[in-house]
């Protein structure tokens, strides 16, 4: 009876000491980015191709990479805005890499928003929200050589950026 109840003791007390694994699981909602849709000016309901277009945030070299490419081709993209302030800047570059530097067009793009920052779990840390400004949730500029911009409208369709399940901005070109 002594070495059942030692053998007892024992084996509770090596499994009080486990401890829950802190892995953040892939399906966690995180941080989500600003998802944008293009569609064909002509024709409001058509989404429109954009093709080898760059992104590339404020003080960056690199394009932003969406599905694994640095140009995007295709009629969405997903953005990160940045957590740790309540503006973000990009350059939308419609041709990149085109032989004839007249096809290429640059558009500026800041957001301004707020931010609420969530705590999601131990494993998985915070998660920030952001809500676009109701006054000026964007300032679209021409590039520094004006050509003229490519982005003939930009429309907010939903403010609140909580999830990437849905469209934030509609841009018409």
């Amino acid at each position: 009876m002594k070495k059942t109840f030692l053998f007892l003791f024992a084996l509770a007390f090596a499994f009080s000491s486990c401890e829950k694994d802190d892995i953040c699981d892939a399906n966690t909602p995180t941080t989500p980015r600003l998802v944008i849709s293009f569609y064909d000016i002509n024709n409001s309901s058509i989404p429109k191709t954009v093709t080898n277009l760059k992104i590339i945030g404020e003080g960056m070299t690199d394009g932003i990479i969406f599905k694994g490419s640095d140009l995007i081709s295709g009629t969405t993209v997903s953005i990160p805005l940045k957590t740790d302030a309540n503006t973000s800047t990009f350059r939308f570059i419609s041709n990149f890499g085109n032989p004839n530097p007249a096809a290429v067009n640059e558009d500026i793009i800041k957001f301004d928003y707020t931010r609420e920052d969530f705590f999601v779990s131990r494993a998985c840390g915070f998660k920030t929200l952001f809500t676009l400004d109701p006054l000026t949730p964007f300032t679209h500029t021409d590039a520094a050589v004006a050509d003229g911009k490519w982005m003939q409208y930009v429309a907010v369709k939903k403010s609140n950026i909580e999830t990437e399940n849905e469209t934030h901005l509609e841009i018409y070109f």
